[in-house]
C-alpha cells in the first residue's frame, strides 16, 4: 500500500475528547444560533456513525453534550419563554447521546489500541507513515480521516463522488418514504436500538452522574487558540459585543426543537440539516465594491447598470439532467479528504455544485432581472463520504427592489429542510445592475452561514457583467472577524481590512460537476415568479 498523505492515525477516546472541546463560544451569540448549531451536530453524527466514522460521530456527541450542558444551560437567554422549551429538549437530547457515546467508546479504544500495539511491536516507521502528514504540512488533524489510510482527492474522482452521491441520496429517499410519521421521535439511529434497551435498572441514576461528570470535567478546560478550530465543527467566533445594527439572516422557528423534529445538515449540521440562518438579503450600495482575492488576484470591475436582461423564466424540473446512477456504491467504503484550507490552516470539506444550477436559477430570476429586481436562493444538501453535496435549490417567499431582497414566511424554509433532512449550505443571489462583487451588506449576510458550517460558500450572479458569476466565501482569517466585529451603523460601508473574501471555486473546496441531480423548489406565490 502507498504511503498516504491524507489520513491520519487512530485516536483515543481521551484525544477525541480534547479536540471536541475546542471550539470557541461566545455568550453574545443568540441562543437560538447555538440551538441551530447543536442541532446540526446531531445530524452530523448520525452520518457519520452511518458511514463508519466512529470518531467523527463521538467527537461531534460529546461536543454536542458539552455544549448543551455546560455552555447553553448558562446562557443569558437561558430562562426566556421562547427559548427555554428547545434548550430543554437540546438536554434530552444529550441524555439519550450519552448510551450512544457509551457504545462508540470500547470500539474506538480497540482500535486506537490495536494500532499502537502493532506500532509497537513492529518497531514501523515504515507502517505509521501511511498515517504520516507530508513533512512541512502543519495542518490539523481532521478526525473524519482518523485511520484511514487512502483518502481520495476530490478533484481527481468527480465522477466516483456524483455516483456515490446519486446512490446514497436515492437510498435516502427510499428510506424516507418507508418510514412511518414517528421516525424521528424514537431518536434512535444506526445500531444504537439494542444497546439502549439493554441499558441496566440503574441507567438513569448513571445518566445523571455522568451528565455531572461532563459538566465538572469541561468546566474546567482552559481556552482553546483561535487556530485550533475544525471545519467539520460548526463554531462562533465573534466578540462580545454583538452589532445590534445588522439582523443576521435569521430563520425563527414557531416551536422549539423538539427532539423528534431535530434537524440533523449532516451533523455538525444530517441525517444532516444544519439549522443555519437563510439569508436576509441587503440593498446593494451603489459605491465601488469592496475587493475580493479572486483566483486570477485582479478585483471586479465596478458596479453598473444592466444593459441586458435575460431570457425569461423556464418551467422548473424535478431534478437536472444527467444519468442515473447504481444503487449499491457504498459511501463508508470511500472518504474524500479535504480540497482546500481556511487561511487559519483548518481544513475545509469539498462542497459539489451542480453545474446547471446557475442557469437554472438565472432562469427563474429572469422575470426580476428584468425589472432590474433582485432574487435569492438557498443551496441545500447533505453530506456523503466527508464531503458536501448540493441537491436542492430553494427558492424562498420574498420581497425584492432593485437593492434589496428580504426572504419572508421564513419558518416554511426550516420546516422544508427540516422534513428533507436537508443542509443548508449556502446561498445564491442575482445583482440585475451591479457586477460580481460580494458588497458590504452581502458579507454580513453570509457571516451568518459561515460561522456555523465553515464550507458555506455565496454565489454572486451578474448576468450582464463580465464576470458574471463567481463562489465566494468569507477569509478567516481576518474576513469573518472582522464583519462578525462591524458594529458599523450605515447600511453601505467599509470595513479596514482588504483581505475580506475570496473566491471557493477551485484552488478553493468547492467543484462544479455534471451530472449531479438537484430538485428545484420554488416557494413563492405563483403570481411572484
Amino acid at each position: 500500500m502507498a504511503p498516504s498523505t491524507g489520513g491520519s492515525p487512530p485516536q483515543s477516546v481521551n484525544q477525541i475528547t480534547k479536540t471536541a472541546q475546542e471550539y470557541e463560544y461566545n455568550p453574545g451569540v443568540p441562543l437560538k444560533y447555538w440551538l441551530r448549531t447543536a442541532a446540526t451536530l446531531i445530524r452530523e453524527a448520525r452520518i457519520y456513525e452511518r458511514e463508519g466514522h466512529d470518531e467523527q460521530a463521538y467527537l461531534l456527541l460529546f461536543r454536542h453534550a458539552q455544549l448543551v450542558l455546560v455552555n447553553l444551560s448558562k446562557h443569558p437567554d437561558a430562562n426566556k419563554d421562547d427559548t427555554r422549551q428547545a434548550l430543554v429538549a437540546a438536554e434530552k437530547e444529550v441524555e439519550k447521546n450519552l448510551a450512544k457515546l457509551e457504545v462508540l467508546r470500547p470500539r474506538i479504544n480497540k482500535r486506537y489500541e490495536r494500532y499502537t500495539q502493532l506500532m509497537r511491536e513492529r518497531d514501523s516507521r515504515k507502517l505509521s507513515s501511511e498515517f504520516t502528514p507530508v513533512p512541512g504540512q502543519q495542518r490539523p488533524v481532521d478526525p473524519a480521516l482518523s485511520g484511514v489510510a487512502e483518502p481520495l482527492e476530490a478533484g481527481e474522482n468527480r465522477d466516483l463522488a456524483v455516483r456515490l452521491a446519486q446512490s446514497e441520496l436515492s437510498r435516502r429517499a427510499t428510506v424516507r418514504k418507508n418510514e412511518d410519521d414517528n421516525r424521528r421521535a424514537a431518536g434512535v439511529w444506526g445500531g444504537w436500538e439494542n444497546a439502549l434497551k439493554t441499558d441496566k435498572p440503574s441507567a438513569d441514576d448513571d445518566l445523571s452522574r455522568r451528565i455531572q461528570n461532563i459538566r465538572s470535567n469541561i468546566d474546567h478546560t482552559q481556552p482553546v487558540p483561535q487556530n485550533q478550530r475544525y471545519a467539520q465543527n460548526p463554531v462562533i467566533r465573534e466578540s462580545p459585543a454583538v452589532s445590534a445594527t445588522y439582523s443576521y439572516p435569521n430563520v425563527p422557528r414557531q416551536k422549539a426543537l423538539e427532539p423528534s423534529v431535530l434537524p440533523g445538515q449532516i451533523a455538525i449540521l444530517d441525517k444532516n440539516v444544519q439549522r443555519q440562518p437563510p439569508p436576509v438579503l441587503p440593498p446593494k450600495e451603489r459605491t465601488e465594491p469592496q475587493r475580493a482575492s479572486f483566483v486570477d488576484g485582479s478585483p471586479p470591475p465596478l458596479p453598473s447598470k444592466v444593459s441586458a436582461a435575460p431570457a425569461a423564466p423556464a418551467k422548473i424540473p424535478t431534478s437536472n439532467d444527467g444519468a442515473s446512477t447504481p444503487s449499491d456504491l457504498d459511501p463508508s467504503s470511500y472518504t474524500f479528504k479535504p480540497s482546500a484550507y481556511l487561511e487559519n490552516g483548518s481544513p475545509l470539506r469539498s462542497v459539489f455544485l451542480p453545474s446547471s444550477l446557475r442557469n437554472r436559477f438565472l432562469s427563474l430570476a429572469a422575470s426580476n432581472t428584468r425589472q432590474n429586481l433582485e432574487t435569492c436562493g438557498i443551496l441545500c444538501g447533505t453530506l456523503v463520504s466527508n464531503a458536501l453535496f448540493i441537491s436542492r435549490l430553494l427558492i424562498p417567499e420574498q420581497i425584492s427592489t432593485s437593492d434589496t431582497c428580504e426572504t419572508t414566511n421564513e419558518s416554511a424554509i426550516f420546516d422544508y429542510c427540516d422534513s428533507e433532512d436537508l443542509i443548508m449550505l449556502g446561498w445564491i443571489h442575482t445583482h440585475p445592475s451591479q457586477t460580481c462583487f460580494m458588497s458590504s451588506r452581502d458579507l454580513h449576510t453570509h457571516s451568518g452561514y459561515q460561522v456555523m458550517l465553515p464550507e458555506s460558500i455565496a454565489i454572486v450572479c451578474a448576468p450582464s457583467k463580465d464576470p458574471d458569476w463567481g463562489v465566494f466565501r468569507l477569509t478567516d482569517p481576518p474576513g469573518l472577524k472582522t464583519v462578525l466585529n462591524c458594529r458599523q451603523t450605515g447600511l453601505f460601508h467599509p470595513h479596514a481590512e482588504q483581505n475580506i473574501y475570496t473566491g471557493a471555486l477551485r484552488p478553493g473546496h468547492v467543484f462544479e460537476v455534471t451530472g449531479l441531480e438537484y430538485e428545484t423548489v420554488d416557494l413563492r406565490p405563483k403570481d411572484a415568479r
